[in-house]
């Protein structure tokens, strides 16, 4: 049997031989070599004439997968050469994903899930449950939005027609929260570059980091309002005992639950004994019961064991299933962002959370679970990048009306909620995802809708609280996250569009194909006299950078992403003429095979290529769930993911249930050290 295998094998590894040589390696050099290779021009660092045998071309995954993006894209060959016929281009693109995956295998490109601490806002959830508290732990600016009048109700499945929320950020409201007196957060982890502030690899833990955590662990326990009115935990855990209990027993029963609770897994009956010898330890020198339990839960709450989220190392050089407890962690953290509960722990438990029937079953408790909203205080506003907007300032001169209510409170406020509110209607009434891109609706406060129509009338509130409603929407302008107002005016600077920072923003965050980092020696924008500048479009001052062989390549994709959203200012409003005059020119072409020449035309644009936009979004939600980077091991799972979703009507839930459901979410890779 395993001489038939051996056997099968190598004839596959012949055939692709084959395939390489006979068919990619000759397209290769009649449209590619020309730039990439021949006479020492190496065109993006990418020598295909030093590739051009299978064994060498199949060294590098992530550069076989960057040519096949560029070759989809149309970006290879370049505009002014003759296009790969489209029946070829099929054969080779299929030929390259064969490749592609048995480098994959070859090269060992798992993606790992990293041992990771917890961030701030998952500290602040885990720590809340844990105790069950009545109230906050501490403040948390990230919490983009908060609702104001109880209309987060997802085990309902359905978004109330309107809401009053508010911003901590950009507001003044969110400064009143109970929370516990004397506890101050350690400092905010920041998002990573197109990413999430929950990365692996961004989350250090420095010794000043690791004291902060000591000390904040025991201001929680000290705060002069922990107790039994705001701790539900607090008779179950800190309440003194009957006099003359036996102190070690009853810490060992009382202890057990949390510490299960508290390290995601039952607990050995060592750490008991530690937890527990611990608690009357100091009890035996005079503490009072209620003191020394603080002092162990101080230490449970500043353990590693509490603070990281991490695998069970069993194998070694290896792929393997993650157990039901780690699966259980996985699920919370990603939907809930803190502790799995007690009915979670308990399908762990018995083992039945990894069977299918169970896991759907749980999942969709969770999603209607409104522990959910911490998802949807976390996800879409670090997905969309909306912390750009707290620090975009428009020209007070130019835009005066953006400004209201001292000290300087900006409409960026209610901007922000728009595609927040948009996001978590499509979560809780399972909607499709393509309503991110363009809904016959939205969520408006009066002030946003007035400043979208001027003609509107009526009170226009704030910066206190801000009242919203659902809005039926007849002009397709409008719709969606892409033409909301936030990301039309973070994407700005103070007095004028940005069309790259745009494009960019639509390339990283709508595709997940972010563009690298401009060379460093990119000159900015000429300054102009003055009356040249009457005559110019934007669009024309700017093909300066497209003169520069070493930009080129990144603006002809971006300018027409960036160009598309140009008919909307610096703060999101409609204009069809620049000051100048000169009219607006939002014309291009999607991947240089989808022409456009307006932004429904665009949007309609997008919508064809759903598919692509699908297994974008699906790659942002793993990329968050698990904590790291997608990598090249992924794409089979997202493939299936997108697959699964556009079949469902692109339904998030479906999204979601798929992500769970795939290969990296429920396996880990086990390395061999040696």
């Amino acid at each position: 049997m395993l001489l038939v295998v051996f056997l099968s094998l190598h004839v596959k590894a012949l055939e692709r031989k084959d395939s390489f040589d006979d068919l990619v390696n000759p397209v290769f050099k009649e449209n590619c070599t020309k730039c990439h290779g021949e006479k020492g021009k190496v065109k993006g660092k990418l020598n295909l004439l030093e590739i051009n045998t299978l064994l060498k071309f199949q060294e590098d995954a992530e550069r076989i997968e960057k040519i096949i993006t560029a070759i989809e894209d149309g970006e290879m060959p370049p505009e002014d050469e003759p296009p790969i016929p489209e029946s070829k281009k099929k054969s080779i693109l299929a030929e390259l994903e064969a490749i592609l995956k048995v480098s994959i295998l070859k090269t060992k490109s798992f993606g790992r899930t990293p041992i990771r601490r917890m961030n701030r806002f998952q500290y602040a959830n885990a720590v809340k449950d844990l105790l069950n508290l009545k109230v906050e732990v501490y403040p948390l600016p990230e919490k983009m939005m908060r609702d104001r009048s109880n209309y987060f109700h997802p085990e309902t499945g359905k978004m109330p027609d309107k809401m009053t929320v508010s911003s901590r950020p950009l507001g003044k409201s969110g400064l009143i929260e109970p929370r516990l007196a004397g506890v101050s957060p350690f400092p905010q982890d920041l998002r990573a570059e197109n990413g999430f502030d929950n990365r692996g690899d961004h989350l250090s833990l420095s010794p000043f980091l690791m004291e902060s955590f000591l000390t904040l662990a025991s201001s929680i326990v000290q705060s002069s309002n922990f107790n039994n009115k705001t701790c539900g935990l607090w008779n179950a855990l800190f309440a003194e005992p009957k006099q003359g209990s036996n102190i070690l027993q009853i810490s060992r029963e009382r202890l057990y639950p949390f510490l299960s609770k508290a390290f995601r897994r039952p607990v050995e009956e060592n750490v008991i004994e530690r937890y527990a010898g611990h608690v009357e330890s100091l009890v035996s020198s005079g503490k009072s019961f209620t003191h020394a339990m603080k002092e162990t839960v101080s230490a449970v709450l500043a353990s590693p064991r509490f603070l990281y989220l991490y695998d069970r190392q069993l194998g070694k050089g290896s792929i393997e299933n993650i157990d039901d407890y780690e699966l259980a962690s996985r699920l919370s953290f990603f939907l809930w962002g803190s502790l799995p509960d007690k009915i979670l722990l308990e399908s762990a438990k018995i083992g039945h959370l990894s069977n299918p029937a169970i896991l759907n079953q749980q999942v969709d408790r969770m999603l209607k679970d409104r522990r959910v909203k911490r998802f949807c205080d976390s996800f879409p506003a670090q997905w969309l990048q909306l912390d750009r907007i707290i620090s975009s300032v428009p020209d007070v001169k130019k835009y005066p009306d953006f400004y209201y209510a001292p000290p300087n409170y900006r409409t960026t406020m209610d901007m922000m909620m728009e595609p927040l509110l948009l996001f978590e209607n499509v979560l809780i009434e399972d909607r499709s995802i393509l309503e991110l891109i363009d809904s016959d609706y939205s969520f408006r406060s009066t002030r946003l809708a007035k400043w979208y129509d001027p003609k509107i009338n009526g009170r226009l509130g704030g910066p206190t609280t801000m009242s919203f409603q659902r809005v039926a929407l007849t002009d397709r302008r409008q719709g969606g996250v892409i033409t909301s107002a936030a990301v039309l005016t973070m994407t700005s600077g103070p007095e004028e569009t940005k069309p790259i920072t745009r494009g960019a923003w639509i390339a990283g965050v709508i595709f997940n194909d972010p563009p690298e980092p401009p060379p460093a020696d990119v000159p900015p924008l000429k300054r102009e006299d003055p009356n040249d500048a009457k005559k110019r479009t934007f669009r024309e001052r700017f093909a300066q950078h497209r003169e520069r062989a070493d930009c080129a390549g990144c603006h002809v994709k971006l300018d027409p992403l960036g160009f598309a959203l140009e008919n909307f200012d610096a703060v999101g409003r409609w204009r069809d003429n620049y000051e100048n005059g000169q009219k607006v020119d939002s014309s291009g072409k999607l991947f240089r095979k989808h022409e456009f020449s307006s932004i429904i035309e665009f949007k309609d644009a997008i919508l064809i290529e759903k598919n692509r936009f699908a297994r974008a979004l699906a790659a942002h939600l793993l990329a968050f769930a698990l904590g790291r980077e997608v990598t090249l091991a992924d794409s089979e799972a997202l493939d299936l993911v997108a697959k699964i979703t556009a079949e469902r009507n692109y339904s998030l839930r479906t999204m979601i249930h798929g992500i769970i459901r795939s290969k990296p979410f429920q396996s880990k890779f086990i390395p061999n050290e040696n």
